[in-house]
């Protein structure tokens, strides 16, 4: 039997990572913790066993967000990549961080206590798709100059440009 692999990284593609394995729990996140360190509504996670889960390029940088709790993210491009808790056999990734975040449908929604109350509404909003046309190049231009790295690995990480 074949072992899924998911992988995944970070915007710029400084870092990369791989598990060898289920993603466990696929669930959203709402606690005030979670809003802060994404910058947004609510965090998506799933979770993976640390032997699963390798490193393939770069270093995190960490920030202890409680006592037993730290999120792991990239030093250059500031995106939210891991969560784990001391003495866990866990690591849990950020499901927009996979190459291929449809693997990871959330099963639940936890920390709703600090769910904005808007949440239910964001559904019923119009829909759109991207739409740049107030640059001179459009979404052409956009993707003609993107830093942002393939969803899908790399032999090196993509020289920055200045």
């Amino acid at each position: 039997m074949t072992r899924q692999v998911h992988s995944g990284g970070c915007q710029c593609g400084a870092i990369r990572y791989k598990i060898s394995g289920e993603l466990g729990y696929p669930h959203i996140c709402h606690c005030r913790m979670c809003q802060k360190a994404s910058g947004n509504f609510f965090m998506a996670l799933a979770g993976s066993r640390q032997e699963d889960f390798l490193l393939m390029r770069g270093e995190p940088s960490w920030f202890q967000s409680s006592d037993p709790c730290g999120r792991g993210f990239c030093k250059d491009c500031g995106t939210p990549l891991f969560f784990r808790t001391k003495g866990s056999p866990y690591i849990s990734v950020t499901i927009g961080s996979l190459d291929k975040p449809e693997m990871a449908e959330p099963i639940s929604q936890d920390g709703v206590e600090s769910r904005v109350p808007y949440f239910d509404k964001l559904f019923g909003l119009p829909e759109k798709q991207t739409d740049r046309s107030d640059l001179p190049a459009g979404n052409a231009g956009i993707a003609a100059t993107s830093r942002q790295h393939p969803d899908h690995d790399t032999v090196a990480c993509p020289p920055k440009r200045t």
